[in-house]
Parts: structure tokens; C-alpha cells; sequence
């Protein structure tokens, strides 16, 4: 086992997640990164704003003014302002509230919970693993940085359509289409990007004109069978919505949280890839790990 090796079996074991994932070995990386040929980044990150649109079953996402220069002047309660500060030195600080869940952002194991015991990904439960912050195993501390091949696959373009129609269902055959008109391979370890095109419009209120397409469980089983690791989408839940299941709102959390332990991505900027062409690249991105928090906020990059 190399050093690397080492300390992502390490996490793991602190995380008491009950498995290794083997997509973080020191070569999975060195193959990643031959990827990069041409030395472009594309950035996959939303912007955050204050009053930005936040799915409703989530808080508000604010941004506040804590410190300003007048403030200080006026309160004049920092002593190391008011000596040696010939040039009036101030500063600006800023206080944030919100979820996690906020814009472009991964879902971590304990997002979603199921059952009359409210339990997550590995029998985790309510009862037993949630404190008054939040939960206390499968946390968003022990979110890991992804460093690995990403793939596109741009249901909409094989379709010739702009933006799929509301409430769009993407089944395995689509998906499995799409990837072969793309010629693009999905392959074990992979982080897959589904785009919808409900990017073109966000965040205009008429993007919800287009709300709901996504993927349903038939692709979600055949990508878990294939092995993937991460899944996003460039939509609020990644899946169709309403669900075909007339028993579960959200199939496809359900099964990738917490059967599977396969992370999901939401509100991902897929257009600047459409727009390229580019199916294939190097993806990066790196969690906040917050500890009681049940995802992250991220700003992914696609390199080329």
C-alpha cells in the first residue's frame, strides 16, 4: 500500500463509512491528470449572491455586512487601528448565511434519510448518530477532494434539443446513447456530469418553465453497476422530478446516498463544456469539510 494509499484508508476508517474507496490510489491520479493536454480550465461553479434562488426546502442564502471602514472609524473599538495607521488602514468582513446546498454544491451521505428510523447511508440513524447540530456520522467532514476522470453526457445535444421539457425522465438507454453518439466510454471510478440545459436559463424565473427533467432510477441503477463515484447534475435534484415511483419522492437520492454511498452534485455548470464539445476531461473539486454539515458548497473544475 503506497503513502496515499494510506491516509485515504485512514479517513475512511475515521469516518467509519465502512468501506475504501479504490479510485484514490496514487495511480488512479497520475491517469487522471494525463488527461490534461491542452492546459484549459473551465470553471463549473455557480455564482452565490444574496437572495440567489435556493431550493425552498432549504434557508435563504444571505450575505451580510459585519465590519466596514465607517464602522470602525465611528466605533473605534479595535485599539490596533488607532496607533501606528498613518495610511487609515480598515478592513471589510462579511457574515454568511445559508445551507450548504447553496448554488453549485455535493450532497454528503447524511443529506437524505429514509424510513421510520430516519437512517443513512450505512445504518446510520437518527436516534442514535444525530446531535443538535446536525449529524454526528456520514457528516460533511468527512467529504473527500475528487481528483479524476469526468465525463459529459449531453442528453439534450444528442436529442437536438436545447433544454429537455419539464419533468424529462433520462433512462439507462438514453444515457447509454448519448455516451456512444459522444463516443465517450463510462468507466469504473468516474464522476459523471448529466446536463439538462436548465442552465441556459438559470437563475431566470422561467427556468422553472423547465424544472424537473433528470435522470430516473433505470439510469441510476446502470450507472452504480458501472461504478461510478460522483453523479451531478445542472438542476436543483439531479433527477426527474415528479418521480415515476409512486412511493418516493426522490428515488435516485435514496439509492445513491444511501444504498450505494455515491455522492451526488446539483446545480452544475455544464454549458461552457456543451458549448466545446468536451465529453472527457480531468475533474477537481474540493469539499469544505464542515463538520455536522450534510454537503458542501464546491466550485468544481473541468481541465482539458
Amino acid at each position: 500500500m503506497t503513502a496515499n494509499d494510506q491516509v485515504f484508508k485512514k479517513v475512511f476508517e475515521l469516518n467509519e463509512m465502512g468501506k475504501v474507496f479504490d479510485y484514490t490510489t496514487n495511480e488512479s491520479v497520475v491517469e487522471a491528470a494525463k488527461l490534461v493536454k491542452k492546459g484549459v480550465i473551465y470553471d463549473l461553479g455557480t455564482e452565490r449572491y444574496h437572495g440567489m434562488p435556493v431550493d425552498p426546502i432549504h434557508p435563504p442564502f444571505n450575505v451580510l455586512s459585519y465590519r466596514s471602514p465607517k464602522g470602525l472609524i465611528n466605533q473605534k473599538d479595535q485599539a490596533w487601528l488607532e496607533k501606528n495607521n498613518d495610511v487609515n488602514l480598515r478592513v471589510l468582513s462579511e457574515v454568511i448565511y445559508g445551507t450548504m446546498h447553496t448554488g453549485t454544491h455535493i450532497d454528503g451521505f447524511a443529506h437524505i434519510t429514509c424510513g421510520f428510523d430516519n437512517h443513512w447511508y450505512n445504518n446510520f440513524t437518527a436516534e442514535n448518530d444525530l446531535g443538535d447540530n446536525g449529524p454526528l456520522k456520514a457528516d460533511g467532514a468527512k467529504l473527500l477532494p475528487i481528483f479524476g476522470r469526468g465525463v459529459l453526457l449531453d442528453v439534450p445535444k444528442y436529442l437536438g434539443m436545447e433544454i429537455l421539457p419539464k419533468n424529462y425522465g433520462i433512462d439507462s438507454k438514453l444515457l447509454k446513447n448519448t455516451a456512444e453518439s459522444q463516443g465517450i466510454e463510462v468507466k469504473k471510478g468516474d464522476t459523471v456530469l448529466i446536463r439538462t440545459g436548465y442552465m441556459k436559463t438559470w437563475p431566470d424565473p422561467k427556468s422553472q418553465e423547465y424544472f424537473g427533467s433528470g435522470i430516473n432510477l433505470d439510469a441510476a441503477k446502470w450507472l452504480s453497476e458501472v461504478g461510478v463515484v460522483n453523479v451531478g447534475g445542472d438542476n436543483e435534484s439531479l433527477e426527474q422530478d415528479p418521480t415515476e415511483d409512486p412511493n418516493n419522492p426522490h428515488p435516485v437520492h435514496t439509492f445513491f446516498l444511501i444504498e450505494k454511498g455515491i455522492h451526488i452534485m446539483e446545480y452544475v455548470e455544464m454549458e461552457s463544456l456543451s458549448k466545446d464539445n468536451i465529453y472527457e476531461f480531468l475533474f477537481i473539486s474540493a469539499p469544505l469539510t464542515v463538520r455536522n454539515a450534510t454537503g458542501s458548497m464546491i466550485n468544481p473544475l473541468a481541465i482539458i
